[in-house]
């Protein structure tokens, strides 16, 4: 059976539980470094959305920083929504700041600023077809690398792309009932499971 796992310092791990428990997937909340060492053949990780900021403060402080680097870097697939998708960009736009910094885009925080920082919309999503979008103060994508895949994009911008084994969005798949994109990254999870056949 696949088992994910969650990181679950901060923000919204619980919504990404349920959903991958419809999805009849096995799911691990990482708090601290006996969780990681614990379940060491986990098939995947998911970061969620929440303050990157204080997520970042917290991989380092709970000593999980080096050990979930090293591990993305070998392959782990992962997938990073809003805040995770800010902790695996290797640039933050107008911000010295590097967590992870595994992916090779670079972020713009909060870059719909305070009237648009909530909102719901449809947009395609490459692979899937048109699904819903929730963003809560979400970060846009403003540049990608050349292995980088743009899967979606809204008014312009990037929200959704992919590098080798991680995946990251603006928005947050996990809020909306529909499980596409959690499934997506199942089969990127699957996928990464054959390959080391």
């Amino acid at each position: 059976m696949t088992k994910i796992g969650i990181l679950a310092l901060q923000g919204a791990f619980a919504e990404h539980e349920q959903v991958l428990n419809s999805l009849s997937v096995q799911t691990v909340q990482i708090r601290n470094r006996q969780d990681w060492e614990t379940h060491s053949d986990l098939d995947g990780l998911i970061l969620p959305g929440g303050e990157s900021t204080v997520m970042g403060k917290l991989l380092h402080d709970l000593d999980l920083f080096e050990p979930i680097k090293a591990k993305i870097e070998k392959d782990l697939p992962v997938f990073g929504t809003c805040a995770g998708l800010i902790l695996l960009a290797k640039t933050i736009v107008g911000d010295q700041t590097k967590h992870l910094a595994s992916m090779d885009i670079s972020v713009a925080r909060n870059a719909y600023g305070r009237q648009l920082g909530s909102f719901v919309t449809n947009a395609d999503f490459k692979g899937i077809g048109e699904i819903p979008m929730v963003f809560i103060r979400g970060p846009i994508i403003e540049t990608v690398g050349p292995e980088v895949q743009v899967l979606s994009q809204v008014k312009g911008a990037i929200v959704a792309a992919k590098e080798k084994n991680m995946l990251v969005t603006s928005f947050h798949p996990e809020l909306t009932g529909d499980t596409r994109v959690n499934a997506y990254f199942l089969e990127m999870v699957a996928q990464g499971k054959q390959d080391k056949l």
